[in-house]
C-alpha cells in the first residue's frame, strides 16, 4: 500500500549531511523544509544541492520548501543570558533598554512598535506561553506589566499577545534579502510567515518573480485575527499555494482547547478551494530526545490524516533530535495505518458541485470511476501544470494518483499533494494510443501496477499544454 499522506522534514545540525538526507529519503521524506530563521542562504543552497544529490540517487521525487522568518517579536537580551520571573513581579518591557541588559525587572525589545498595539488589561505570552504578563500601563517607550504565570526566561524568546492583535509586516527586510537570494536554491515552495492579509502573498509572489524564482506559496496561518475572520481567512487561502497550519503562535494566541477545532476547519476550507494544506508543529515532539513517539502524538498525527491534511510537518524532531530516521519511520508508519479507516478514503464532496472547466470534470469523473469499478487499481494522470492531479487529490480514494511529466517544477510541487506520486517520464515523439501503451508500460515496469490490472488514464488530446486534460480510458495492464 503506498502512503497518501506526505512527510515534510526539517533539515538542521542533525540531518543535514548527505548520509542522513539518504536515509531520511529512504524512510520516507517527501518533501524537506530548509528554515531560513538559522543558517546562512549560501549553506541552504549546498544543502538543497545535497538533498537533490540523494534524490537522484535514489530515482525519488523530493521537494524543497523554504520557510522565510517573518517578523517574529521578541524580546531582547538578558546580563545573565536568563531570568527567573513570580508570580506578582512587576516586570517592565523597556524600548529604551540596552539590548543586552535585561534583568529580572526589565528587558529591552526587537520591536518597537509594539507599545501601539497594547492598552492595559491585555495579556501576553512570552516563550510560547510559559511565561505570561498582564499589561497594568502602557507609554510610549515602555509597557509596564505583572506577572500572571512565572517560570524561567531566557534572551531573545518570542512575544505573542492572547487573542492575537498585534500586527507587523509579514515580509521583513531580511526575509526580502532571501527572497532575492532563492535562486541558488530554486525551491518548490516558499511559505510566508504570520501571514496577515492577501496582500502579503500577493507581495511575496511579486517579489519571487522579480528574482526569477518559480515557486508555489504556502501562507501559514498563526494569527489570531485571521482564524477569527472566515472571509479573511478565504481569501488567503485563494491567494496562495497552499496553506500551513502552523500550530506554535496560533496555538499560544488562541489556546489549545480552541486550536483542534481550527486545525480542523482549516484542513477542510483549504481542500474546498483546491488548495494545499500541512499540519505542523510538535507532531512528534518528545522523540527529538526519545526513540518512540507517545500515543498521543501517534493519535495526534493519525487525526489530522483521517481529517484529510496532505502533509504532516516535523520540525525540531528531524532538526536537532536524537532520531531523525526513526521519526519519520514513525510518522509513515502512523500516517499508513490511519489511512487504512474507511474515513480516509471514501468522500461525498463535490457530489453537487458544478464544474467550470473541462480538466475539473474529467479529475472529478477519473476519481468517481476509479472508487465505484473495483478492478481499477491506479489512476495514471498524464499532466503538464499539475492541475489535473492536484484537483483529483481533493477527493478522498485509496487508490494511488501517478502523475507523469517530463517537468521538473510540476513535479517537485506534486510532492506536497496527497495521495500523488509524482513520476519523470518522457513522451518523447509518442501520440495517442502509443503514448497511452508507454505509459502504461513504465508503471508496470516500476513495480506500480500489474499485468491483468485496470488503470484510469486521463491526458488532454493536446500534448504539451497546460489546461487541455479531456480525456478519461481505462486501460488494462498487459500480461508478459
Amino acid at each position: 500500500m503506498l502512503r497518501r499522506t506526505k512527510i515534510v522534514a526539517t533539515i538542521g545540525p542533525a540531518s543535514d549531511s548527505e548520509a542522513v538526507l539518504a536515509n531520511l529519503i529512504a524512510a520516507g521524506v517527501n518533501v524537506f523544509r530548509l528554515n531560513f530563521s538559522h543558517g546562512s542562504a549560501s549553506h541552504h543552497a549546498e544543502v538543497a544541492r545535497r538533498i537533490r544529490r540523494m534524490a537522484s540517487a535514489q530515482d525519488q521525487q523530493i521537494g524543497i520548501l523554504v520557510d522565510l522568518q517573518g517578523p517574529k517579536i521578541r524580546i531582547a537580551g538578558f546580563r545573565e543570558q536568563s531570568v527567573m520571573l513570580n508570580e506578582g513581579d512587576i516586570f517592565v518591557l523597556d524600548l529604551e533598554l540596552d539590548r543586552e541588559s535585561g534583568t529580572c525587572a526589565r528587558v529591552g525589545l526587537d520591536y518597537p512598535e509594539l507599545t501601539n498595539h497594547l492598552e492595559p488589561g491585555d495579556i501576553l505570552l512570552l516563550d510560547d506561553g510559559r511565561v505570561q504578563l498582564a499589561v497594568t500601563e502602557v507609554a510610549s517607550t515602555k509597557v509596564t506589566c505583572q506577572v500572571k504565570l512565572g517560570g524561567h526566561l531566557s534572551s531573545r524568546k518570542g512575544i505573542n499577545k492572547l487573542g492575537g492583535g498585534i500586527a507587523a509586516t509579514a515580509l521583513t527586510t531580511k526575509d526580502r534579502q532571501d527572497i532575492a537570494s532563492l535562486g541558488a536554491v530554486n525551491p518548490d515552495y516558499v511559505a510566508v510567515s504570520f501571514v496577515s492579509s492577501a496582500d502579503d502573498i500577493a507581495l511575496a509572489r511579486q517579489l519571487l518573480a522579480e528574482s526569477g524564482v518559480k515557486a508555489a506559496l504556502i501562507a501559514k496561518i498563526e494569527r489570531a485575527e485571521v482564524v477569527a475572520d472566515d472571509a479573511l481567512t478565504d481569501t488567503i487561502i485563494e491567494a496562495s499555494d497552499g496553506i500551513m497550519v502552523a500550530r506554535g503562535d496560533l496555538g499560544v494566541e488562541v489556546g489549545d482547547a480552541e486550536l483542534i477545532g481550527i486545525q480542523k476547519y482549516l484542513i477542510r476550507r483549504a481542500r474546498q478551494l483546491d488548495r494545499l494544506v500541512i499540519t505542523a508543529t510538535q507532531m512528534m515532539e518528545s522523540m527529538i530526545e526519545n526513540p518512540l513517539p507517545t500515543r498521543a502524538e501517534v493519535f495526534d498525527v493519525a487525526n489530522a490524516v483521517l481529517d484529510g491534511t496532505d502533509a504532516v510537518m516535523l520540525s525540531a524532531e528531524t532538526a536537532t533530535g536524537q532520531y531523525p530516521v526513526d521519526v519519520v519511520k514513525s510518522m509513515a508508519s502512523t500516517s499508513l495505518g490511519a489511512e487504512k479507516h474507511p474515513t480516509a478514503r471514501t468522500s461525498r464532496y463535490r457530489i453537487d458541485r458544478k464544474f467550470t472547466a473541462a480538466d475539473e470534470s474529467i479529475a472529478m469523473a477519473a476519481i468517481y470511476a476509479a472508487n465505484h469499478y473495483p478492478k481499477v487499481r491506479g489512476i495514471l494522470c498524464m499532466t503538464e501544470s499539475g492541475r489535473t492531479p492536484l484537483l483529483m487529490s481533493r477527493l478522498s480514494s485509496g487508490l494511488p494518483i501517478f502523475a507523469l511529466s517530463a517537468n521538473p517544477a510540476t513535479l517537485g510541487r506534486l510532492c506536497l499533494c496527497r495521495g500523488v506520486n509524482p513520476l519523470h517520464f518522457e513522451r518523447g515523439q509518442q501520440r495517442g494510443p502509443e503514448l497511452e501503451q508507454a505509459a502504461l508500460d513504465f508503471l508496470v515496469s516500476q513495480g506500480l501496477v500489474n499485468a491483468g490490472d485496470a488503470v484510469l488514464l486521463t491526458r488532454g488530446d493536446i500534448m504539451g499544454e497546460t489546461g487541455n486534460t479531456n480525456t478519461m480510458k481505462i486501460l488494462t495492464a498487459p500480461a508478459p
